[in-house]
C-alpha cells in the first residue's frame, strides 16, 4: 500500500513535527507531503522521507505565514496520485489536500484553523498587525472559514488531538471526529532534580499572538519574580519592550537544554488557552507543577491541586493570584510525574494506527 503524510509547513521541530515523526516510524516508506520546506529544520526521522512541496516553496520562505490567502490553493495543488492511504496533520489546510478518488484520507487535527475562527482577533486585531494587513485578513476571512469547512469533506476520518479539539471540530465544522489520541510526549527525556528547584517561573513556547504570553510577562514584572521564556517568534520585540528587569529571555534552547531547564524550575507557565499542549506534560514529566489558565487542552493535562493550579481568567489580575494558588501547593515531584507519563510517546502510535485501522474498515464495502 502506497501511502502519503501530509503536513502544514516543515519549517522547525515543534509538537506538530513530533506527530509526524510518528506517523514516519509508522509508515517508514511514506511520502511527506507539505506547503513549504525547510531543508534540516525537522530532524532527521522526517529528513530521510522523499519531501514535495507546494508551489509556496518558491516564494521567500521567511514569509510563509504572509501566503494565508494562498494556502487552500497551495495545499489543494499538491499531486496524491497513486497513493491508496493519505494521513494528514493538520492545524491550518493539510486536512483540505485532495487524494486520489477511492484513496483513504484520515486527517490527525490538531486545531481548526486557529487565524480564521476563535483567534482571529489575536492575530489581526488592532495592535497586532498593520492596517493593510487587517483589512486584508477581513476580507479574506469568510472565505477561508467557507474553505475550511467545505474542505473536511475530503477526509473520510478525523482524529482529534483532545477532547477540547473534538469539540472545536464539533463547534466550528458541524463534525464528529471518529477517535481522540493525545500527542506524542517523550517523557523518558525528563526526570525530576535531585536537589531542590531554583526561584525561577518556566515558559516554553513559540512567541506568537495565541500563546498570550504577554500576560505572564506583565505579571511577573509586576511582582518582581524571576520568569524565564525559552523561544523565539514574531512576538519577541513587543515582548522585550513589556518586560521588567525580572523577566529573562532565553531565545531557542536546544533540546538538550530543555530537561535541565525544566528540572529547576519552581514551576512552569501556560497564559494561553492550549489544544493540548505538550510543553506542560514535560514540565510535569521533570517533576514540576504547572500554573496554567483554566481552559482547553490543560484541563484534560493538570491536575488542579495536584500536579498544578489554574488561574481563571486571561487576564494579568487572575494570573497573580494563580501564582499565589501554586506556591501554596505541596508539590509531590514523584506524583507529578507519573501522572505525565499517560501521555508518554510509546502509546502514541499503537492508538492512532488503531484508529487509522478502525476508519478504513469501517469503509470497506
Amino acid at each position: 500500500m502506497k501511502v502519503a503524510l501530509v503536513h502544514d509547513w516543515l519549517t522547525g521541530l515543534r509538537g506538530g513535527e513530533r506527530v509526524l515523526e510518528q506517523l514516519c516510524l509508522l509508515y517508514p516508506e511514506a511520502d511527506i507531503f507539505t506547503l513549504v520546506h525547510v531543508p534540516g529544520s525537522s530532524g532527521p526521522i522526517i529528513g530521510r522521507h522523499r519531501i514535495t512541496a507546494s508551489f509556496l516553496d518558491r516564494l521567500p520562505k521567511a514569509q510563509y505565514r504572509n501566503y494565508l490567502p494562498l494556502f487552500p490553493a497551495a495545499i489543494e495543488s499538491l499531486d496524491l496520485r497513486g497513493y491508496q492511504l493519505v494521513v494528514s496533520t493538520s492545524h491550518a489546510v493539510a486536512k483540505g489536500c485532495r487524494p486520489e478518488k477511492g484513496a483513504t484520507h484520515v486527517s490527525y487535527i490538531h486545531t481548526p484553523m486557529r487565524y480564521v475562527w476563535d483567534q482571529f482577533d489575536a492575530y489581526f486585531g488592532p495592535g497586532r498587525a498593520g492596517v493593510v494587513t487587517r483589512l486584508a485578513a477581513h476580507a479574506v476571512a469568510p472565505y477561508l472559514r467557507s474553505w475550511d469547512v467545505r474542505s473536511t469533506a475530503r477526509a473520510q476520518g478525523l482524529v482529534a488531538n483532545s477532547r477540547f479539539v473534538e469539540g472545536r471540530i464539533r463547534r466550528f465544522w458541524n463534525r464528529e471526529t471518529d477517535a481522540v489520541v493525545y500527542p506524542p510526549v517523550d517523557t523518558g527525556r525528563f526526570v525530576p532534580a535531585a536537589e531542590g528547584p531554583d526561584d525561577y517561573a518556566l515558559i516554553v513556547s513559540a512567541l506568537v499572538p495565541y500563546k498570550r504570553i504577554e500576560l505572564a510577562v506583565r505579571a511577573f514584572s509586576q511582582l518582581k519574580r524571576p520568569l524565564w521564556i525559552a523561544g523565539d517568534g514574531p512576538e519577541l520585540p513587543r515582548l522585550r519592550a513589556l518586560a521588567g528587569d525580572s523577566v529573562r529571555f532565553l531565545g531557542s534552547v536546544a533540546g538538550e537544554s530543555l530537561p535541565g531547564l525544566y528540572a529547576r524550575a519552581r514551576f512552569f507557565v501556560l497564559p494561553g488557552e492550549e489544544d493540548f499542549g505538550i510543553a506542560p506534560v514535560e514540565a510535569q514529566a521533570a517533576g514540576r507543577p504547572v500554573l496554567a489558565l483554566g481552559r482547553g487542552g490543560a484541563l484534560e493535562t493538570v491536575i488542579d491541586g495536584e500536579t498544578g493550579a489554574f488561574f481563571a481568567e486571561p487576564t494579568v489580575e487572575s494570573l497573580i493570584e494563580g501564582v499565589a494558588a501554586i506556591d501554596r501547593l505541596q508539590a509531590d515531584p514523584a506524583r507529578i510525574r507519573a501522572h505525565a507519563e499517560r501521555f508518554d510517546v510509546r502509546r502514541f502510535g499503537p492508538e492512532l494506527r488503531n484508529a487509522i485501522d478502525r476508519i478504513r474498515a469501517l469503509l470497506r464495502p
